[in-house]
């Protein structure tokens, strides 16, 4: 390593006295300008990865729905999935590392993690649509450089067209080409390949108007527009050329606020969705005629896949197992409907993609959605060998037809990383398959109402979960007061959990009706407030 390099370098990107950032499940996330050391060290950290595992590694800038003045960087490991635990933490020691001290930290992570730095380093970044996006990633590549790394800078992608990109260059291609091109014709192809197979006509099936957030999405949903076919209208809404990122818009913003996005106007009936602001997150919604909103979130979006993936299963008789994998965010409805009415199997996992994405791999078909609209499907690798196979082998017309649609299916799901693209052309051929209108789709059941809020405290680490966060080991007597509030309710309950990227806690409850959802989250909010240290004015209801 070139120490003399190294500090040159370092001095052009010096940390800021008193900063300290942690590597959650979303990478670093902070205000832009605090960013430009952090970014430098990971673009280290990416090589180093990169060395480590003998493959490319991916690097993305993006602080995904934070407010535009906001940006941050994730890295992706080689089969586009989320970076090894391991190495969040030698990414927080890099991140917070005083300068002088920083050749050191390097050397450490060399130790502990056996990289010899004589190998080559390959790493591949993206950006958002962010002003302080493009200067970041320079700061990136000044990183590798460092290290004397090759890089490939792809510009404006989505975060899910990054997973994907590195995740074709360490399979040889076998997973697809690593272009952007590549990943529209793969997604093309097997979106067209599935509706060839759709009875059902009419224009109303058709429409679907997309509030892309002001982000990248919009970008390269643009791009993608002439690989699709002509009867597929996708409006795009929000494209970024009038309003802020994520501002009053986005997947985001509808879930939270249980409300459409500015800049798109909602006729009763129509089928609308919105992006989050880096693509990797989408819900679905519409207006009755009435003009109630109807939000479709992440749960009913994994509802509807298990139901066409649990009946071409069927029909192909092969005996994989098949799950869902939720968090404790899912609506108590979406649970007892997958598990009473469609007998699929659903388990509990803590929140963060990275412990759906395990926990979803344990299975030949894993199905896993956060609520935020943030999921995908896997296969295993046996029953995706074994699906193309009945595809070329099988006599049966019937099974050899299921086997088709779900070989169609692999290919259209991104299966490296939640991505709104390829999630929105996969539930548009369901609905255009199964001759489903979105109200159809969202009588499935009825969600049970709930709130999300939020509590500032001084320390968010007071609190201590268990039970996938559904329950509070600390402080002491937290979790038997919420016991006690849940019991005041019907068809309630309510937990706890600390942000993973800023001094808050988050709750969440449900009940039978909006009025005591509502009730409950206050009082328990309340009682986080007076024991978990919080800052500020009391909640107000």
């Amino acid at each position: 390593m070139d120490s003399e390099a190294l500090r040159k370098f370092s001095a052009l990107h010096p940390r800021p006295a008193g900063l300290t950032l942690h590597y959650g499940t979303a990478g670093f996330r902070s205000a832009a300008q605090q960013l430009d050391h952090v970014v430098f060290r990971m673009g280290i950290l990416a090589a180093l990865r990169s060395k480590a595992v003998t493959a490319t590694i991916g690097i993305m800038v993006t602080a995904s729905h934070n407010p535009e003045e906001d940006n941050g960087v994730k890295l992706v490991d080689p089969l586009g999935e989320m970076l090894h635990p391991s190495w969040e933490e030698y990414a927080t020691q890099l991140a917070n590392a005083e300068e002088q001290e920083l050749q050191k930290v390097v050397t450490e992570i060399c130790q502990k993690a056996a990289v010899n730095l004589h190998k080559d380093a390959s790493v591949f970044i993206g950006r958002d649509t962010r002003p302080s996006s493009k200067k970041l990633s320079q700061s990136v590549i000044d990183g590798i450089q460092v290290l004397g790394g090759q890089y490939h800078d792809y510009g404006l992608v989505t975060t899910p067209q990054l997973h994907y990109m590195v995740c074709c260059q360490n399979t040889q291609g076998q997973y697809g080409k690593a272009t952007l091109e590549g990943y529209y014709e793969k997604l093309s192809k097997a979106f067209m390949e599935l509706i060839k197979q759709s009875h059902c006509s009419g224009e109303f099936q058709r429409h679907l108007k997309i509030d892309c957030a002001n982000g990248v999405g919009a970008l390269k949903l643009s791009e993608m527009k002439p690989y699709l076919p002509q009867e597929v209208l996708f409006h795009i809404y929000n494209d970024g050329t009038k309003e802020k990122l994520n501002h009053l818009c986005g997947a985001d913003f509808v879930k939270v606020h249980q409300k459409p996005p500015g800049g798109l106007d909602m006729k009763p009936n129509e089928r609308c969705c919105s992006f989050d602001g880096d693509a990797d997150r989408i819900v679905y919604y519409y207006k009755d005629t009435a003009g109630h909103f109807h939000l479709i979130d992440g749960d009913k979006i994994a509802t509807l896949i298990s139901i066409f993936l649990k009946e071409l299963l069927a029909k192909v008789k092969q005996n994989f197992k098949m799950a869902v994998v939720q968090t404790a965010y899912a609506n108590g409805n979406s649970t007892r409907y997958l598990q009473e009415t469609l007998k699929v199997p659903v388990h509990c996992v803590k929140t963060g993609v990275k412990h759906l994405h395990h926990k979803a791999q344990e299975f030949d078909v894993g199905v896993y959605f956060e609520a935020n609209g943030h999921g995908t499907v896997l296969f295993s690798k046996a029953a995706e060998t074994k699906i193309r196979q009945l595809v070329k082998e099988e006599q049966d017309n019937e099974k050899r037809e299921a086997a088709k649609m779900l070989e169609n299916m692999i290919d259209l799901i991104n299966q490296t990383v939640g991505d709104a693209v390829s999630d929105m052309l996969v539930i548009e051929a369901i609905l255009a398959l199964k001759g489903l209108s979105v109200q159809q789709w969202d009588a499935l059941y009825t969600d049970l109402p709930n709130r999300l809020l939020k509590v500032q405290v001084a320390d968010r680490r007071v609190i201590d979960t268990t039970d996938a966060e559904r329950r509070a080991l600390t402080p002491p007597g937290l979790q038997e007061k919420i016991d006690a509030l849940v019991k005041k309710y019907k068809l309630s309950r309510a937990f706890v959990r600390p942000s993973g990227t800023e001094d808050v806690v988050r709750i969440y409850a449900e009940a039978d009706t909006q009025e005591n959802a509502d009730a409950l989250a206050h009082e328990v909010s309340l009682a986080v407030f007076h024991l978990a240290g919080g800052k500020g004015a009391p909640p107000q209801p």
